[in-house]
């Protein structure tokens, strides 16, 4: 097998074992074992297990930058795929809310990439909020994030129940539309 398809197959054992049942409660044999590979060989590419939930975490983090189509379906549409994740009855949380959470370090390489991920998010919903001209985008892309956190972090407590899902997304419109209010008023003085 080459160093790609190995280092492939450690990553989705690593994603599949961690998300599942917690960095914590899973050992790298657990991970070498489900990846068809040695301890030695994980530890060939991972010099450690903290280095392995280094890669897990970054392996996850995706870049989205917006799309073309209309910013406000777009914002909407984060809530909504929240509700289609919590149906799917695979939903454990925010990995890296779980991560630092069991890790507990604030100083431990996850906490870092939490933070990378999470202002990643905030930005996307402030690019765009200043699509549509709000006034105070980067205010209003916080409250949003925290309404995605909120969902998030409420659905993990109550089973995934994609009501929360919902209820988060009416919360979002409500301040867009508060938002788009504001703006016209502010442009009209």
């Amino acid at each position: 097998m080459g160093t790609q398809t190995c280092v492939e197959r450690i990553l989705a054992a690593a994603d599949k074992l961690f998300y599942a049942k917690g960095i914590r409660a899973v050992g790298v044999d657990t991970v070498a074992a489900e990846a068809g590979v040695s301890k030695r060989t994980l530890y060939n590419h991972y010099p450690s297990k903290d280095a392995l939930i280094a890669a897990y975490l970054q392996a996850r983090f995706k870049h989205i930058a917006p799309s073309d189509a209309p910013a406000r379906e777009q914002i909407l549409g984060a809530f909504d795929r929240l509700e289609r994740m919590f149906a799917d009855g695979s939903f454990r949380g925010c990995p890296y809310v779980n991560a630092v959470t069991e890790i507990g370090d604030p100083g431990h390489v996850a906490a870092s990439i939490a933070v990378q991920f999470k202002e990643q998010r905030r930005l996307w919903f402030r690019a765009l909020l200043e699509r549509l001209g709000v006034r105070d985008a980067d205010a209003l892309a916080t409250q949003l994030q925290i309404l995605s956190e909120g969902a998030l972090s409420a659905a993990l407590v109550r089973g995934g129940d994609p009501a929360l899902a919902r209820s988060a997304r009416a919360a979002a419109e409500v301040l867009l539309d508060a938002a788009k209010v504001r703006s016209r008023k502010a442009r009209k003085e």
